[in-house]
């Protein structure tokens, strides 16, 4: 495990860069939005990187498409910027076309988190979100963990207590590409989702629960991303319901393989949903790690999460977190070699 600094914010904060390994993986953890900036995975040809990142805080600052962070308070999106909550309305700062997405304009992954513990194979980040914050009730306290739990296991648990009613969902955001392709449209997907959320043209979701039979979203055997539709690619920034409500433990919420068949990632979670996101608008200005272009569907994002808009949709469940209660995510990534 090393502790170093990845730079300074305008403000003078300093973002550390913290790097565990173990289990044939090795893990680069920034501060800033408690992001994964690197995950490389070692299957029997030496280390090789699996999710994209950025090389320095300025590139994060600037351009990073909430590349690898930790989404809240809310993670994805909630129509209006508002939502009720024991018979009042909330109002958000919205962030996207009078929307609020991952957050806000500050949401968790534009924030520094504290570095509280640190070891070989882990690293423990707290954060403090005031009453308030960016429209929310209820002072937060959030704690991520990263630890490397067997081989080739990234273990992610991610809690929050309030001292007041709030909503909270958390959602990790790292771009996957699993061999380094110019774009991940010929990765094999596979999500064991009989339905997902149809959304409308502002990408918030209906109120629906649609069958994926018959449909380009249905992921229910491993296929290809890409999938052509009357000679048009389908597009993917959708939730898919892999159950009605959280588990106590994880689950498998999808798979995914590298176009050769070389590499395979499973995400379980405690989640019910998993948002599949195909990067279709990543154009991102400034090289990756490794001098990489990183352009459109050059990587995937594979979020489990409670769904979006939830706070608005009560035929979802509930998202709401009062006080004595704590909110926990428990994801795991799990590589290995084919």
């Amino acid at each position: 495990m090393t502790v170093t600094s990845f730079g300074h914010l305008a403000d003078g904060t300093e973002v550390p860069l913290i790097t565990i390994s173990g289990g044939g993986l090795k893990v680069g953890v920034i501060g800033l939005g408690a992001v994964i900036r690197s995950l490389d995975f070692d299957a029997g040809k030496g280390p090789a990187p699996r999710v994209l990142g950025l090389e320095t805080l300025a590139d994060y600052v600037a351009h990073s498409p909430s590349m690898g962070i930790v989404a809240g308070r809310y993670g994805n999106r909630i129509g209006g910027s508002r939502f009720p909550l024991d018979g009042r309305e909330v109002a958000l700062l919205p962030n996207e076309r009078g929307n609020h997405l991952h957050g806000g304009p500050k949401g968790f992954g534009k924030c520094v988190w504290s570095l509280a513990d640190a070891g070989s194979e882990r690293v423990v980040l707290t954060l403090v979100s005031a009453d308030g914050d960016q429209g929310y009730p209820g002072r937060l306290e959030a704690t991520c963990s990263y630890r490397i739990t067997g081989d080739g296991v990234l273990s992610i648990e991610l809690t929050a207590t309030t001292d007041a009613p709030t909503v909270v969902n958390f959602a990790t955001h790292s771009y996957f590409n699993l061999d380094g392709s110019p774009d991940i449209l010929d990765h094999v997907l596979q999500i064991p989702a009989e339905e997902y959320t149809p959304v409308n043209a502002e990408l918030i979701p209906t109120g629906e629960l649609l069958p994926v039979a018959g449909t380009p979203f249905d992921f229910r055997e491993a296929r290809p991303i890409r999938f052509m539709v009357d000679g048009k690619r389908a597009g993917y920034d959708h939730n898919f319901v892999v159950a009605r409500t959280k588990a106590a433990t994880p689950r498998l919420m999808c798979r995914v393989t590298d176009g050769a068949g070389a590499v395979a990632l499973e995400v379980h979670s405690t989640e019910p949903g998993v948002q599949f996101y195909d990067g279709a608008n990543l154009a991102v200005p400034v090289k990756g790690l490794g001098g990489r272009a990183i352009a459109a569907n050059g990587g995937l994002c594979l979020e489990p999460q409670i769904f979006p808009d939830t706070p608005n949709k009560p035929q979802f469940g509930s998202a709401v977190l009062r006080p004595g209660e704590t909110y926990r995510q428990l994801t795991e990534y799990r590589f290995r070699a084919l």
